[in-house]
């Protein structure tokens, strides 16, 4: 007892008995898997000590690993049970970096066939991590015979096995689906559990046969609560697609498991009630019944998978999860310090605004003994009851400052800084304390990236405050304290007071002349550059070069300047030729915070920022003959529906526009496995103006495999042309083919089409929208050389102002600027701002007056630098 203790004291201490071994002694200690007889003791220890170096990430060479692999070999000549599973999971581990690995196949084979129970398992999982696609081939017979094996753990071994060879041999993996389909019959629940998981792969892209298969299992009972959690996720997933998902027998059968006998099974079929999208009031109750017994439960993973499933639906089912509050108080002094949090953020989401204040102090008494994981939930919880009750600001605020005063990784403190940004930009009366604990936050703020971005906001929100010159002394002291990246972000912040403060310019000029003898070159390039532009005193310079930043895109303009040195030209770099960054939607913004608010628990370090789609698909289509010449990428719509998700031919479109023509991308699916497609190509009917400039067909388009085909447009020279319905069908050539194979049966075929829906080319398609952090210095700027349509709108058909915004929006294609898009409560009157560029560079400025009575007037102005830009705009919405 006394060793055990020592043991597990050890264990404690973070020490291990393999601690400091070197992996060159490792390797020669290697010899003794030569020696006869074998050690089985001695050799266990030195493959233990290779399996450990290996998974603390010790890397070995190509030759290291096939002299260690080739050594281990030698050891299948002992009889000893333990050493001959070392050795399984020895060849597993070096089977990706030794050589010539397929020499054990013989031997894995035996062992696998052979009529020792203890190997025969360990050995399948070997011998698939080390067999390829032809080799797989060889043994098909033995994997089948090991599927539908009486001992338990060998059909397991199979089935996992094969579910990892689909990866590579989806084609072969297929032929075991009679075994499959026989072992999902199995007693053991793991078994049943991995079969269903087989059969799922084998069967997962042919959405019907997916549905067989789950319409089939719902009918009979699955012994294994494991492959029930499984056929639900699969059930809920086909419910997802369908438009009328609950009045599917698939979600009678997923409301039934709420009954199950097995705790995990009701909680995933909750789980999966509250996140389907079609449920109602009365489907949603039962499931939230179940979740709050769970919150009563004895078992605290039970408590926290009912608590953390509420807290997530908790915005979207706000009334049925409200009928849980006194179980959620309850959890409040619950001893797991997560369960406590996430039901203290649940109950911030659907509490009143009177609980509020007391929900808050209780947060403080135990926020600092919580992991940085559930901090975060706990400032999205804030971030969205400061969307809820404005009023509340000075209390959120107050605890979001204690907070950033507290330890914490940049994660965690970003998402905070995340959230009193969200609270400034929302609630204008909330913008002054905002600021204010920023700037205390940046005095001992050790993160540069979120120095930045605090400095980046005091310098676009401080002066429009009542007292800006207040924010200076904070700005100027990061230019002597911080780090160049920092003091050059500082630099930028004060240009902007200089810019838009005509009072304090004197004193801003003063600091940039001393920050002109910085060490760092651009701290000195940047003071230099923003005080000679300050000190033409010219509004018209402040707002082109530092109010309104450039808003090109970093990818295409480092792509463009390397062409541009690369190439052999006299003409001057012309930034206009480089596409504009990308501006995201509200939709998109607001999805990406839902995305970021649904994932509770963070499993990583903060992943690399997606590029734009512009950016996504420019460097693709300049690989395409005939394109790179159109110039460069303008705009790439999103995916434009032209068939069914169902039916037998699959089409979607992406529109990529340029300055002078379009291209329309034809992503094409064939989902006959008897047909193989040929020249496929998408015949269309162009409008009055539009001429075909190049088609480029799909070759070839085999069973369940993606083709593209391109057509290029040019647009017309009449503006109001340009605005287009085209007809759309697709054409190629069918060969009827064998549906194992793919092989065509004859090398003749014949000609058949398929008709599309419309394609419309509209003129959100030719716009880019473009952000203006002032708008109105931006409109007296353009009153001097530009053209001004005018005209006035019933908009019967809208009964808000909300939905008018969000319409108007939509339908141009126009970026809202000073959050002009957001609605005080109770107004009956608005003026959207709006901005944008079309294509070929011509600036559009959109001004529209909304007033609320039978139905909605609007007033729209229109400011372009070219005339039928404007008169193209005031005509769309006409």
């Amino acid at each position: 007892m006394s060793s055990f203790k020592k043991d597990k004291k050890e264990e404690e201490d973070g020490s291990c008995l393999f601690t400091g071994i070197e992996k060159t002694t490792v390797l020669q200690e290697c010899r003794t898997f030569n020696e006869t007889p074998v050690n089985p003791k001695k050799c266990i220890r030195i493959m233990t000590s290779i399996l450990y170096l290996l998974n603390q990430g010790e890397q070995l060479s190509s030759t290291e690993a096939t002299e260690a692999f080739f050594a281990m070999t030698k050891l299948f000549q002992s009889q000893d049970v333990i050493l001959r599973r070392m050795v399984y999971l020895g060849i597993k581990e070096l089977s990706g970096v030794a050589d010539d690995v397929i020499i054990v196949t013989s031997s894995l084979t035996k062992d696998m066939t052979g009529k020792e129970d203890l190997y025969r398992a360990a050995a399948i999982r070997a011998l698939c991590s080390i067999t390829d696609a032809t080799m797989l081939q060889a043994i098909e017979r033995y994997m089948k015979q090991a599927i539908v094996d009486r001992n338990s753990a060998v059909s397991s071994a199979a089935l996992v096995s094969s579910l990892h060879m689909t990866k590579m041999a989806n084609d072969v993996v297929k032929r075991y689906v009679n075994e499959a389909q026989e072992a999902i019959n199995s007693d053991n629940i793991m078994v049943q559990y991995h079969a269903l998981g087989v059969l799922y792969h084998i069967r997962k892209t042919d959405k019907l046969a997916v549905n067989k298969l789950v319409a089939k299992l719902t009918k009979s009972s699955l012994r294994s609560p494991y492959a029930a959690c499984m056929l639900i996720r699969m059930a809920a997933k086909l419910l997802e697609e369908e438009e009328n998902g609950s009045d599917l027998p698939f979600f009678d059968f997923i409301e039934s498991c709420l009954r199950h006998k097995s705790e995990v099974v009701i909680y995933e079929a909750a789980h999966a009630i509250v996140n389907l999208k079609c449920t109602t009031n009365s489907e949603l109750a039962h499931a939230i019944s179940c979740l709050q017994s769970f919150c009563n439960s004895p078992k605290a993973t039970l408590r926290f998978a009912a608590v953390r499933t509420l807290n997530q639906v908790a915005i979207s089912h706000l009334a049925a999860v409200k009928l849980c509050n006194m179980d959620l108080e309850n959890l409040i002094t619950d001893s797991n310090r997560s369960i406590a949090t996430l039901a203290i953020t649940t109950l911030l989401k659907t509490g009143s605004e009177s609980s509020v204040d007391r929900l808050m102090k209780q947060i403080a008494t135990f926020v600092s003994e919580i992991s940085d994981e559930f901090k975060v939930v706990v400032v999205q919880a804030i971030r969205a009851l400061s969307l809820k009750f404005p009023r509340k600001h000075s209390v959120l605020m107050t605890f979001l400052s204690m907070m950033l005063r507290d330890e914490g990784g940049l994660e965690y403190k970003a998402s905070i800084a995340d959230t009193i940004i969200t609270i400034i930009e929302d609630n204008p009366d909330a913008k002054e304390i905002g600021l204010a604990h920023l700037c205390e936050f940046i005095e001992d703020c050790e993160h540069t990236s979120l120095a930045v971005r605090i400095l980046h906001l005091l310098g676009k929100e401080g002066p429009r405050t009542k007292q800006p010159s207040k924010y200076i002394r904070f700005i100027y002291n990061r230019v002597i304290l911080e780090n160049p990246t920092v003091r050059a972000a500082a630099i930028s912040a004060m240009a902007q007071f200089g810019a838009t403060c005509p009072d304090l310019l004197e004193n801003i000029l003063v600091l940039l002349a001393r920050c002109q003898m910085d060490s760092d070159d651009e701290v000195r390039d940047r003071a230099t550059y923003y005080s000679n532009i300050l000190s033409y005193l010219d509004p018209s310079l402040y707002n082109s070069y530092i109010i309104e930043s450039p808003q090109v895109s970093i990818p295409s303009l480092e792509r463009s300047l390397k062409e541009y040195c690369d190439g052999c030209t006299d003409e001057p770099f012309d930034l206009k030729s480089v596409p504009i960054a990308v501006v995201p939607t509200n939709e998109e913004v607001t999805r990406a915070q839902q995305k970021s608010e649904g994932m509770i628990m963070s499993t990583g370090p903060t992943k690399k920022v997606k590029v734009s789609r512009e950016e996504n698909y420019a460097q693709k289509l300049t690989l395409i003959p005939g394109i790179a010449q159109a110039g460069s990428l303008f705009r790439s719509s999103e995916v434009v529906e032209l068939t069914e998700s169902e039916t037998e031919y699959v089409v979607r479109c992406i529109k990529h526009t340029f300055s002078r023509c379009i291209v329309l991308q034809f992503d094409c699916l064939n989902t006959l496995s008897d047909q193989l497609l040929e020249n496929v190509r998408v015949q269309l009917e162009p409008s009055e103006g539009y001429k075909i400039l190049k088609e480029i067909p799909c070759e070839k388009l085999p069973y369940n495999e993606t083709g593209t085909t391109y057509i290029v447009l040019q647009y017309p020279e009449n503006f109001f042309a340009s605005v287009a319905t085209f007809g759309a069908v697709l054409k190629f050539i069918v060969k009827d083919c064998d549906p194992d194979t793919g092989l065509p049966d004859t090398d003749e075929g014949y000609d058949d089409e398929y008709i599309l829906e419309d394609l419309e080319i509209n003129l959100g398609d030719q716009i880019q929208r473009v952000s203006k952090v002032n708008w109105q210095a931006s409109w007296e700027e353009l009153s001097e050389n530009c053209v001004e349509m005018e005209e006035t709108y019933s908009l019967a058909s809208m009964s808000t102002l909300e939905e008018a915004v969000k319409n108007i929006i939509q339908f141009l294609g126009l970026q809202p600027a000073e959050r002009s898009d957001k609605i005080p409560e109770g107004k009956t009157t608005h003026t959207l701002l709006l901005a944008g560029i079309f294509r070929g560079g011509a600036d559009i400025l959109v001004r529209a007056k909304l007033a609320l009575a039978d139905g909605v007037t609007m007033q729209l102005t229109v400011r372009s630098t070219h005339p039928d830009v404007a008169e193209l705009v005031t005509a769309s919405v006409g």
